[in-house]
């Protein structure tokens, strides 16, 4: 699962916008088919780069990780934006989520990540991006934000695959969502600073 930075492979990358695409080259260099691959750049624990790259759906091997940015949407009214994950998902399909985010392609920063994830998955590209906290788990790297924006809520839009509808809820009915069991666990465990600070947990879920 490791390519190691600027190490030739049987594979050329195509010039084209994410995700990757590679195409096998067969001895005779053509080229029979594309496959589509994300390449993610390699980190250790502490954030500073390995010098090699990932390939997703490959065994990162122990002591590297990858970047995921994570992105809390809260409207400049005090609403926050829950999207709901497409059914079809294998993970938590069909729930609602607090947060947009994923993984940050090769080349990419936290900052540049959480732009691009919250604009493909929301629509929303107003607004200011705070990183807010860090997490590490297994083998990823989490850098959670908060964004504030002013930006139309009839105006978020979903994204093909991934999510199938939005709603926005009060501060009161965001903080009793934190607190039930429709939360996926693992986002509250990311946020769980944000959320102490606010004053949003509850004696059940500290």
């Amino acid at each position: 699962g490791v390519v190691p930075t600027g190490h030739a492979l049987p594979y050329v990358a195509l010039l084209r916008k994410e995700p990757y695409l590679l195409a096998a080259r067969n001895n005779d260099h053509s080229y029979p088919e594309v496959i589509s691959m994300e390449i993610w750049d390699a980190y250790y624990a502490d954030g500073t780069p390995a010098g090699c790259d990932l390939v997703r759906g490959e065994p990162i091997p122990e002591g590297l990780y990858h970047l995921v940015s994570d992105i809390l949407v809260r409207h400049r009214d005090g609403d926050y934006l829950l999207m709901q994950r497409d059914p079809r998902k294998p993970n938590y399909g069909g729930c609602f989520e607090a947060t947009a985010g994923g993984s940050a392609l090769k080349g990419e920063d936290a900052d540049t990540c959480a732009k691009r994830e919250l604009r493909e998955e929301t629509g929303i590209a107003e607004g200011e991006l705070t990183p807010i906290s860090r997490y590490v788990h297994r083998d990823t790297i989490y850098i959670q934000y908060l964004c504030i924006t002013g930006q139309d809520k009839a105006s978020v839009t979903l994204q093909e695959g991934e999510t199938v509808a939005y709603r926005w809820l009060t501060e009161s009915e965001f903080v009793a969502f934190v607190n039930s069991e429709e939360m996926i666990p693992r986002q509250r465990e990311r946020y769980r600073a944000y959320y102490r600070q606010m004053g949003y947990l509850t004696s059940t879920v500290e």
